[in-house]
């Protein structure tokens, strides 16, 4: 068992080099992080502060019972204010359809209807697996340009560097919530997720499913 344990330097030389590895990985670590706050801290808004803007989009976050999770309802209260405030005219919902007895957006629909916001100013994204996915169907396959950018606080500074990188100038909302355990485990999770934001922001890959170009939101805001 002795064989298997890890060995630590036994010279200061090698220790001061072990120390200089573990802070060069955390560094790196970190950078992802570092370039989301960078880029995107002149781009959060309150409900009350965001500017006008025809669009807003709201990012999935699971589903219970098949209806909205509590932090998906509070994303889609954000959406809901800023229709009934005239800041936005048209709600994108995006979210994860992938099988026959989960659909994410359908349920946002439905939550948004139920809360003052008219069925034909909700469009739909079948296709939004994750925020890089979402964002690039946004500005190729609805030919968002400009939108708020609907999120909890801890996920909204990704959201908005991922959808300028799509090609989205965007404003993001940032919905607060209690610190709870999930709220930790969310942030937690964030640093790992920095890492594969910043490959999809350099690489830009093409989403899971992209599609034909679809008029939903042109056509909402024509009627409206």
């Amino acid at each position: 068992m002795d064989a298997l344990r890890p060995r630590l330097p036994r010279t200061r030389t090698g220790q001061r080099r072990l120390l200089r590895a573990v802070v060069a990985v955390c560094v790196l670590a970190l950078l992802p992080s570092t370039w989301l706050f960078v880029t995107t801290d002149d781009r959060l808004r309150t409900t009350a502060e965001v500017p006008r803007t025809d669009v807003a989009v709201v990012f999935g976050a699971g589903l219970w019972n098949r209806e909205p999770s509590p932090y998906l309802a509070h994303r889609l209260d954000a959406a809901a204010e800023l229709y009934r405030a005239g800041r936005v005219e048209v709600v994108l919902v995006t979210g994860d359809n992938s099988r026959e007895e989960y659909d994410e957006p359908d349920a946002m629909r439905g939550y948004l209807v139920r809360h003052g916001v008219p069925d034909g100013r909700i469009v739909s994204d079948y296709a939004g697996f994750d925020t890089w996915d979402s964002c690039v169907r946004a500005r190729k396959i609805f030919g968002v340009e400009k939108a708020v950018l609907i999120s909890q606080d801890f996920h909204i500074r990704r959201a908005v560097a991922l959808c300028r990188a799509a090609g989205v100038t965007s404003y993001g909302v940032g919905v607060d919530e209690p610190h709870d355990a999930t709220w930790y485990y969310g942030g937690a999770r964030e640093v790992l997720a920095a890492g594969k934001a910043a490959l999809d922001a350099v690489f830009r890959p093409d989403p899971r499913f992209l599609g034909p170009r679809e008029t939903g939101v042109d056509r909402a805001l024509a009627d409206g």
